[in-house]
C-alpha cells in the first residue's frame, strides 16, 4: 500500500516507476496474498468461529482441522506483521524527515484519508478492515520517522517483546491458579452464547442486505475499538522497525547474504515451533487457559523471526534475475495492494453476504474457504498486470493519492 513520493523542484509527485524498489512490491504482493488466506475463515463464518476454532459447526478433525493449523502456522500474524513493517515504511518515504513540512503535511493528508477510506469499509463492506487501525497507528508513528536505525530498533522490539510478555504471562500464571478462580476468569474472557452466537450470526449473514449489514456493525464494533486499544502498540512497534529496516537496507536487499541466512534459518526454527504448539491445541481441543497461555508463546515471539525470514527468502530469489523474472506478477500485485486488498472484500462478501451476494455465509469449510483464497490470488496475479500494462497505478490508488496531492498532483510518470 505504500505510495512513494519525491521532492523536485520544491514539488510533490508520486514516484516515478524506475525509482520502486522490487523487493518492496514483492514483499507487499505477498503480504496481500497471505492476509486473506487468514482472513477467508472471517469472510465465510462468524467472528466467534475466527476467535474459537473450537466452536466450528464442521468439527476440527481431518481436513478442517488441517486447515486450520496451516492458516495458523504458516500465515496467521506473519503476513499482517510484513503488512505493518511495510506500512512503516510507506510513512519513512512519504513522509521524509521531519523537517520537511510539505512531505510531512502529505503524510498527514494520507492518513487522513486511509482513515475515511477504513471506516467506511469496515462498516459497509466487511468488520475486518485493518486500515483504520494503520492510519491511527501511523498518526503517532510519523513521529519517530527522523529516528537513527538503533533508536527504532530499540524502541520497537522494547514494546514488541514487553507487550508480547504481558499478553501470555497473566494466562501462564492463571493455570497455576485454583480452579474456581479459573473458572471465574475465563468465564469473563469467554463470549457467552457459543454455539447459540454461532446460529444467530450466522442467521443474521442470510437474512438480506439490512440483516447483514447490521451483523456487521455489530462485529465491527466488537472489533475495532478493542483493536484500537490492543494492538495499537503492536502494530506501532512494528512500523518503528519497518522503518529500521528500510534505513539499513535490509528490505532492499542491501544487506549481507549470511544476514538472511540466519534468518531464514530462525524463521525455521519458529515456524516448528510454532507448529508444535499448534498440534497441542488441536489435541487438547483448545483447552483453556493453556492455548490462550503455554500453547500461545510461538504466536507471541515466533512470529516477527518467521515473517523475517520469509523476507529474507524472498530478497535472496529476487537477487537471481531469473526467479525475480518470475515473481513480477506477484510485484504487480503488491503495486496495487490497496486495490487488491479492497477487491478481496468485495468479492468475498459478494460470495457470503445475502442481499448483495449469493448468500452463501456459513456453508463452506476451512478447506473451501481455501479454495476462494486461492482463487482470488489467481485472479489478483492475472489482472494486476494487465492492469498496469495500461495504466500506472491501480483504481483506489489513484483515488487515494488524488485526495491527498489534491489538485498539485502530477501526471505519475
Amino acid at each position: 500500500m505504500t505510495d512513494t513520493t519525491a521532492s523536485t523542484t520544491g514539488a510533490l509527485r508520486p514516484v516515478a516507476k524506475a525509482d520502486r524498489h522490487l523487493s518492496l512490491d514483492v514483499l507487499r504482493g505477498l503480504g496481500v496474498m497471505g492476509i486473506l488466506a487468514v482472513n477467508a475463515v472471517a469472510f465465510g463464518l462468524p467472528m466467534s468461529i475466527y476467535m474459537s476454532p473450537e466452536l466450528s459447526p464442521f468439527g476440527m478433525a481431518g481436513g478442517e482441522g488441517m486447515a486450520w493449523w496451516v492458516v495458523q502456522t504458516f500465515f496467521h500474524y506473519k503476513f499482517v506483521t510484513l503488512f505493518s513493517i511495510l506500512f512503516g515504511v510507506s510513512i519513512l518515504l512519504v513522509g521524509g524527515e521531519r523537517s520537511d513540512k510539505a512531505r510531512g503535511a502529505l503524510l498527514r493528508r494520507r492518513l487522513f484519508w486511509l482513515l475515511v477510506i477504513g471506516l467506511l469499509h469496515g462498516l459497509l463492506i466487511w468488520y475486518g478492515d485493518i486500515l483504520l487501525l494503520y492510519a491511527c497507528t501511523g498518526f503517532v508513528a510519523l513521529l519517530a520517522r527522523s529516528w537513527t536505525p538503533r533508536r527504532l530498533f530499540t524502541v520497537g522490539l522494547t514494546i514488541l517483546l514487553l507487550g508480547s510478555a504481558l499478553a501470555v504471562a497473566p494466562l501462564i500464571l492463571l493455570e497455576s491458579a485454583p480452579a474456581d478462580i479459573q473458572k471465574s476468569v475465563l468465564a469473563q474472557m469467554t463470549q457467552p452464547g457459543g454455539g447459540g452466537n454461532v446460529a444467530a450470526a450466522t442467521a443474521a449473514m442470510r437474512g438480506g442486505l439490512a440483516s447483514a449489514l447490521g451483523e456487521n456493525f455489530k462485529s465491527w464494533m466488537m472489533l475495532q475499538p478493542a483493536s484500537l486499544i490492543v494492538f495499537i502498540w503492536r502494530t506501532g512497534a512494528l512500523m518503528l522497525l519497518g522503518m529500521a529496516l528500510f534505513k539499513t537496507g535490509f528490505l532492499t536487499g542491501k544487506a549481507k547474504t549470511w544476514v538472511y541466512l540466519l534468518l531464514i534459518a530462525l524463521g525455521g526454527a519458529g515456524l516448528a515451533w510454532t507448529g508444535w504448539e499448534n498440534s497441542m491445541k488441536l489435541a487438547t481441543d483448545f483447552a483453556k487457559p493453556q492455548a490462550m497461555g503455554r500453547y500461545n508463546l510461538a504466536y507471541e515471539f515466533a512470529s516477527l523471526p518467521i515473517t523475517l525470514g520469509y523476507a529474507s527468502l524472498a530478497i535472496l530469489l529476487i537477487r537471481s534475475r531469473l526467479v525475480a523474472s518470475l515473481l513480477s506478477p506477484v510485484a504487480r500485485l503488491g503495486q496495487m495492494a490497496f486495490t487488491n486488498y479492497l477487491a478481496q472484500s468485495l468479492i468475498m462478501t459478494t460470495i457470503f453476504w445475502s442481499g448483495r451476494g449469493l448468500g452463501l455465509f456459513g456453508q463452506f469449510d476451512r478447506v473451501e474457504l481455501w479454495g476462494c483464497a486461492i482463487a482470488i490470488w489467481a485472479l489478483q496475479l492475472i489482472w494486476s498486470p494487465l492492469w498496469l500494462s495500461r495504466f500506472s497505478m491501480g483504481p483506489m490508488e489513484w483515488v487515494w493519492r488524488r485526495l491527498s496531492y489534491g489538485r498539485g498532483l502530477q501526471r505519475d510518470a
